[in-house]
């Protein structure tokens, strides 16, 4: 069974770990937490890692700042850092969705932290920015997310429509529960209000210092929610990236088809050996 830990501070963090060898550090997106992994995190477990799951702020049982300018980017970053510091760094990272955006954030601000990362659904913030009108379309749903109320009304709408079918969640239920607990609607949606305004979508893309340490980024044929161009383009701002795309998957492949994902990231693993 993995085990807990508590990360004290101004924002409590909380997480759990399991295994041994290598540390992975997974990091969830919108609007899951840490069970996004339950089923991959004990596959990578079995084949030799330490894999540890981290709560991020707003979500689960960590804590929910109420201002939105406390789900900026450079609070994310710091929270993996104190979570780095706690596993004993520098580690691998995987994110998906806002996670895997958080990801790229951490490798590129604090190349120090990270050896290897891995990539689910989000590309490179400059390629997803540059990603044109296919990806603009398919973001629409932020535009309401923005606005405080109205993200939240939208996603109540006609029983969490838009979460069940529209977007396809396959943890619905469990999901729609979480949310309704603890605020936690609101503070997920703060990641968007902080980090994702509305003049994103015609600002300049961010310009972030160059990812050097390999980079594996899985992009799933049925996502509604990314485009494929994000993904592939993501290999302009990286000196070693591999790209694999998933047939017959949605937004969450993790949980749609675990196995096959833990293959291809054990592959990528082992491709690319720790260097001490």
């Amino acid at each position: 069974m993995p085990e807990e830990f508590t990360l004290d501070g101004e924002v409590r963090l909380r997480g759990d770990v399991a295994g041994e060898g290598d540390t992975l550090l997974l990091l969830h997106g919108w609007p899951d937490t840490r069970a996004l992994y339950d089923e991959l995190g004990p596959q990578l477990v079995a084949a030799g890692y330490r894999v540890a799951r981290l709560d991020l702020r707003g979500c689960g049982l960590s804590d929910k700042p109420p201002a939105t300018e406390d789900y900026a980017m450079a609070h994310l970053v710091d929270d993996v850092a104190r979570c780095v510091d706690y596993l004993g760094g520098p580690l691998s990272l995987l994110g998906h969705d806002w996670g895997a955006a958080l990801a790229w954030a951490v490798t590129a601000l604090r190349p120090d932290l990270v050896q290897r990362l891995v990539v689910a659904s989000v590309g490179h913030p400059s390629a997803f920015r540059s990603a044109g009108l296919a990806q603009q379309v398919k973001s629409w749903y932020t535009l309401l997310f923005f606005h405080e109320g109205v993200g939240e009304a939208f996603l109540r709408m006609e029983d969490y429509g838009a979460l069940r079918r529209l977007m396809g969640h396959p943890r619905a239920e469990a999901v729609i529960a979480e949310l309704e607990r603890d605020g936690q609607m609101s503070a997920h949606l703060r990641w968007y209000r902080a980090n994702l305004p509305p003049d994103a979508f015609v600002s300049p893309a961010p310009q972030l210092a160059r990812i050097t340490v390999p980079v594996l980024g899985l992009w799933s044929d049925r996502d509604v929610a990314l485009s494929e161009e994000q993904m592939r383009d993501s290999a302009r701002f990286c000196d070693d990236f591999t790209y694999q795309r998933l047939e017959g998957l949605g937004h969450w492949m993790i949980l749609e088809d675990p196995a096959r994902v833990a293959g291809l990231v054990l592959d990528f693993l082992a491709a690319h050996p720790v260097k001490f």
